[in-house]
């Protein structure tokens, strides 16, 4: 047993190193304990409760492994460090969650941590603040499609996921902040079920969540939804309503698996986002990245690929994107289109073009299944740009599919590399330029 003084409070504070389940239970029991260090491999542990103040950590030179009894994992409260740790629930439990009856989070971190089950971070009940610091935590699998509470909005509920940061305050005084670096989800062939990474505030008018940065590693999801289904969508990162965010960056690849699954999803407000790697989706009515919400920059570094019935690959329903600067968007399938606008935006650059391989087919818009054309580049009624630039051209390979469609005005366009479709309209070489005037309503 160890002692160490906290020269903050002047008060000691003991370090206990447990070696077995027994230990464990006792550590966490006594008030005294401060600091929990882990040195072995640990079985059939039960749920665990750290009392406020409490730090739980594994040894410096090693990662120990909790698998824990049938239920859930650690329950977090105030002032809460976990660390350097690896936590193995059943994929539809929580490997990490927290006691709602406290009256404030304090500052929770979790640093250096992998779990086989969901991490689920609650602001509700009696919690009013606090702050939740994540660093390089691996959700190796989860299965959150079980949860019944889920954001509503524009026609659809939002799956939970492997990761849920929430502020279900509806008090619009009640703010949450948080700073999530290197979060991760699933793996190839092995998707968390629902969403991957979802932070959300209590809505437009209730507590906010406000994130400096959130910053992802490898995402692959799976939201398990019936093909068809109108009311239900996923996210492999996913921004509800009630949430800021300064920083979004996508270091590795975002992949998506099942119907209605949008690989990058925001209903919030963001600063800056941008994306490193590759952005895919696998399922029909996916989208590989939709808008809702406001967007101040954008910035695309690697291919959006889309695979599927109704699979858009851009979408601007609500809000607006102010500046969008894009690699190359491909997709394939029936009712994919490529870019959608129907909202005004600012100024799109597309580097590599746009390409579509589909015909026309359904595809979810805001609730409702519709027959859409997989149009290279669409701008609906209501859509607007101030300038839109696409190097490399529009191409439309589906039957009776234009390449470029455009129901609203843009004051500039510029395609490069001209645009062609199998229904007859096509530019196969130069460039297409309308400065100054602009093109105006059909």
């Amino acid at each position: 047993m160890l002692q160490r003084c906290f020269v903050t409070n002047l008060d000691c504070g003991e370090e206990r190193i447990v070696n077995s389940v027994q230990e464990l239970i006792k550590a966490t029991s006594d008030p005294a304990v401060e600091t929990i260090t882990i040195a072995e491999n640990l079985s059939s542990v039960p749920e665990i409760r750290l009392s406020p103040g409490t730090t739980l950590r594994g040894r410096r030179d090693r990662i120990p492994v909790l698998r824990f009894a049938p239920g859930n994992g650690v329950c977090l409260t105030t002032n809460n460090l976990l660390e350097n740790i690896a936590l193995l629930v059943s994929p539809d439990r929580m490997a990490i969650w927290n006691d709602e009856s406290v009256a404030s989070l304090g500052r929770l971190t979790i640093r250096g941590v992998s779990t086989i089950g969901r991490v689920r971070l609650f602001a509700r009940g009696a919690i009013r603040s606090g702050h939740v610091e994540v660093e390089n935590l691996d959700v190796v699998a989860a299965d959150a499609r079980s949860e019944k509470e889920r954001p509503h909005e524009y026609g659809v509920y939002v799956l939970q996921g492997g990761f849920t940061l929430w502020n279900m305050q509806t008090d619009a005084s009640v703010v949450i902040t948080s700073n999530l670096i290197g979060l991760s989800a699933g793996r190839v062939g092995a998707p968390v079920l629902g969403a991957g990474i979802f932070v959300s505030g209590a809505g437009e008018t209730g507590g906010r969540l406000k994130l400096q940065h959130l910053e992802t590693n490898a995402v692959y999801s799976d939201g398990g939804i019936a093909p068809g289904t109108a009311d239900q969508i996923s996210g492999g990162v996913f921004i509800v309503y009630g949430a800021s965010v300064e920083l979004v960056h996508n270091r590795g690849p975002v992949t998506t698996f099942g119907a209605n699954d949008m690989a990058l999803d925001n209903w919030g407000v963001v600063d800056r986002w941008t994306t490193k790697d590759k952005v895919t989706t696998f399922g029909p009515s996916a989208v590989g990245f939709v808008n809702f919400g406001t967007i101040d920059s954008l910035v695309v570094n690697a291919p959006i690929e889309t695979h599927g019935l109704g699979a858009r690959g851009f979408n601007v329903y609500t809000g607006t994107i102010r500046r969008g600067d894009f690699d190359r968007i491909v997709t394939h399938g029936d009712g994919a289109v490529g870019v959608q606008i129907s909202q005004p935006v600012g100024r799109l650059i597309f580097r590599r073009g746009i390409e579509t391989y589909g015909a026309t087919g359904q595809s979810l818009v805001k609730g409702e299944l519709q027959n859409l054309a997989a149009t290279a580049l669409s701008i609906k009624p209501g859509g607007s740009a101030q300038e839109i630039h696409v190097l490399g051209g529009l191409r439309s390979y589906g039957r009776c599919v234009q390449a470029f469609e455009q129901h609203g005005s843009i004051e500039s366009l510029r395609i490069e590399g001209g645009f062609s479709s199998q229904s007859g309209t096509s530019a196969k070489s130069g460039n297409f330029e309308i400065l100054s005037g602009g093109i105006p309503d059909e």
